[in-house]
């Protein structure tokens, strides 16, 4: 009888809270310094996870928790392309 696969658990800097690595997504400091959505969850780089709504990225942001899993300071442009990334119909909340 096979055995059951482990699912593994993330953190999400925003909110805190957890839940299974698929339902969060990935936010990625590449080696080149640059801060995008990482849709795979393989890119390389330093990585941190928020659930997928925009009040939990504000939360990350204004909290500095995402800067600092990422280890680095995020611009207004990336963080308009964070928000953006999570789609038009997330944004209201």
């Amino acid at each position: 009888m096979p055995r059951p696969r482990k699912i593994p658990l993330r953190m999400c800097v925003g909110c805190r809270g957890r839940d299974d690595k698929r339902n969060l997504l990935r936010v990625v400091r590449t080696p080149e310094h640059q801060v995008v959505i990482d849709p795979t969850g393989k890119r390389a780089g330093r990585g941190a996870y928020i659930c997928p709504r925009v009040e939990c990225l504000r939360k990350a942001v204004k909290s500095k928790a995402l800067e600092r899993a990422l280890g680095v300071s995020l611009t207004a442009e990336v963080l308009a392309a964070l928000e953006d990334s999570l789609g038009p119909g997330q944004n209201n909340g």
